[in-house]
């Protein structure tokens, strides 16, 4: 078994899709997990999936960490309540909040500064447009950010038991206090998931013909909205003073657009869609780009793929046998045709050397 900076045992209350993550990935790494969820099935399939081990009612517990995977609107409670019956125990919570948690706890008279000293809020930012137990993966949080949000308060053992966490589940650990968390997770987040519902709700009365011509384009801004709903109404309600000020500036920005497209051959009207559109492109540029270093523009080779088994494998080895490095990989299907087009990123200086390979084994290169 790999070396764990956790000993365990750990009790994971809330086995939905992080909760049981959490439970799958430990427990794959040879540590010792309890299990609770007030919902008998999910707690089950949590179990028989391997996250760990239900713990049954009544018998004395006395684990290394508590992780309270409850959703949203009452996890402050789970907390809570975790901080009094566990008294010697580190206390987590990954909620995608962090502010409106935190004071809810604090301002709960039953728990004093020695009972909130073991709680740390921290955030796993990854997840799946999927839920539930049996979407669990225990690699779900390999590589991705894990933001510990220790208040002034957080005792120096509980902080650094929350990072153990992290770390044994492959997450890089990141450390932001709950302001400066929910103002973060509402821009990149949380206003991401209002656009892409919104967007997508534009498309409940689309003739199927119009439906029938999406690309890519449709697909990528929209492939969020298909989140679970009760998860986000409790998300954007607890983060709602962090997420206002980016809708309305949003706002200020569709209502320039309108008054521009009213009337677009008017003087000025080009220029400022080209400053909008490039607002755009400046704002793109800055999303940090693979493991995390700046942004670098890929150079793409196009490459048309028959639909038929093992034909995209077949590419993916063909690429690998030239010896160069696959930056990033889109695949579009052709409307219409048994065909898709995979788009294949690489650094700008072997894009020639890449589509001369291809060519010359046959692939059709679409310049």
């Amino acid at each position: 078994m790999p070396t764990t900076h956790l000993a365990g045992p750990i009790l994971v209350i809330g086995t939905g899709l992080l909760g049981t993550s959490v439970g799958l990935g430990l427990s794959q790494r040879g540590l010792n997990v309890w299990l609770a969820d007030p919902s008998p099935s999910a707690q089950i399939v949590a179990q028989d999936i391997g996250a760990g081990t239900i713990a049954v009612p009544g018998r004395p517990l006395a684990p290394e960490l508590v992780v309270v995977g409850a959703p949203p609107d009452v996890t402050a409670a789970v907390v809570a309540q975790a901080l009094l019956d566990f008294p010697m125990s580190t206390v987590v919570d990954i909620a995608s909040v962090k502010g409106s948690i935190l004071e809810a706890v604090r301002a709960d008279p039953r728990i004093g500064e020695e009972h909130l000293s073991r709680y740390v809020g921290t955030h796993p930012m990854s997840g799946r447009e999927r839920s539930g137990p049996a979407a669990a993966r225990g690699e779900l949080f390999t590589s991705m950010p894990w933001v510990i949000c220790a208040h002034a308060g957080s005792r120096g053992d509980s902080v650094k038991t929350a990072e153990a966490l992290a770390i044994d589940l492959g997450a890089t650990v990141a450390r932001m206090n709950a302001a400066d968390h929910d103002a973060a997770v509402a821009l990149i987040s949380h206003f991401p998931q209002v656009a892409s519902s919104l967007i997508a709700s534009r498309l409940l009365n689309a003739p199927g013909h119009s439906l029938a011509l999406a690309g890519n384009g449709l697909r990528d801004t929209t492939r969020i909205a298909a989140s679970d709903p009760k998860l986000w109404i409790q998300i954007l309600s607890h983060n709602a003073g962090a997420l206002v000020p980016i809708l309305r500036g949003m706002q200020e920005d569709l209502q320039r657009l309108v008054a521009t497209l009213e009337d677009p051959s008017a003087p000025g009207a080009l220029l400022d869609l080209a400053q909008l559109m490039g607002e755009g492109n400046a704002g793109q540029a800055r999303i940090p780009g693979k493991h995390g270093a700046p942004p670098q523009a890929f150079a793409l080779v196009t490459v048309a793929v028959k639909d038929k088994p093992g034909q995209v494998a077949r590419l993916l080895a063909d690429v690998g046998n030239a010896g160069i490095n696959m930056e990033d990989l889109r695949m579009e299907h052709s409307a219409g045709h048994q065909v898709g087009l995979v788009d294949i990123s690489v650094i700008p200086g072997r894009r020639e050397e890449l589509i001369t390979v291809l060519s010359a084994l046959g692939w059709k290169v679409v310049q």
